[in-house]
């Protein structure tokens, strides 16, 4: 009977294995479908410039990132962001600096860094603001406070931005960056534990935590910034 039920497993496993190979063949078939046509697209734009062109470039290039085509991934996703920025289109701008960021070639952190200024500068939806400055938490090391400010920063941005049942719903989620960022930080796992660190870190004043975060994405990017910030930040009355 055991003989039976090890074979009856094994058949399953095969056949989900057989599954899942088969899927991600269909997959890599369908996005070199979607490259080609997309790249057809693109050679038929006449104007350089236009959010047309941006908007097939950063689809192309999250083509080419399923693909695993990393070089031509960045090309077309930094060619998006330059554009998305000429067109002050900030929220696109940051989705294409999250494409970047996920290609891991050399400049990748430097994407990552200005897609955070650009999330924390501009009112872009919250929740993409929580997705791009939780990959300065995963990056920075446990015992750096980089982390701690990011998540800080984050909260704050939910409590700015968002209202009703949707605030309650990323505060949640905030808070807990914040709680699992205390505990890897230094095994805080209390509450009354967690309000200590935050008044250690000065976590609890923006006027204190947004000027050091600013630090952060500073180092981040270092002196290679794509735009030019003074001229960006005058939109923001726009």
């Amino acid at each position: 009977m055991n003989d039976q039920t090890n074979l009856t497993s094994n058949k399953k496993e095969q056949l989900s294995e057989f599954i899942e190979a088969s899927d991600a063949k269909d997959s890599q078939e369908f996005l070199q479908q979607q490259e080609l046509e997309l790249q057809a697209k693109l050679d038929k734009v006449s104007d350089p410039d236009s959010m047309e062109r941006a908007d097939i470039l950063l689809n192309l290039a999250n083509s080419e990132l399923g693909q695993r085509k990393m070089e031509q991934t960045w090309n077309h996703a930094r060619g998006a962001f330059d554009l998305y920025i000429k067109h002050k289109q900030w929220e696109k701008a940051v989705e294409a600096s999250d494409i970047l960021y996920q290609t891991e070639l050399p400049s990748s952190i430097t994407a990552l860094g200005h897609g955070v200024w650009l999330a924390v500068t501009f009112p872009i939806p919250a929740q993409d603001s929580i997705n791009i400055l939780n990959h300065i938490i995963n990056e920075t090391p446990d015992d750096a406070d980089g982390a701690a400010l990011a998540a800080i920063v984050a909260h704050y941005i939910v409590d700015l931005r968002c209202e009703g049942k949707d605030k309650e719903n990323l505060q949640f989620i905030t808070m807990n960056m914040i709680s699992k960022v205390a505990k890897r930080h230094s095994q805080v796992e209390t509450q009354m534990g967690l309000s200590v660190w935050m008044d250690k870190l000065s976590l609890k004043d923006p006027a204190v935590f947004l000027p050091r975060f600013s630090l952060v994405v500073g180092a981040i990017v270092g002196e290679v910034w794509w735009f030019d910030k003074e001229e960006l930040q005058s939109y923001i009355e726009d």
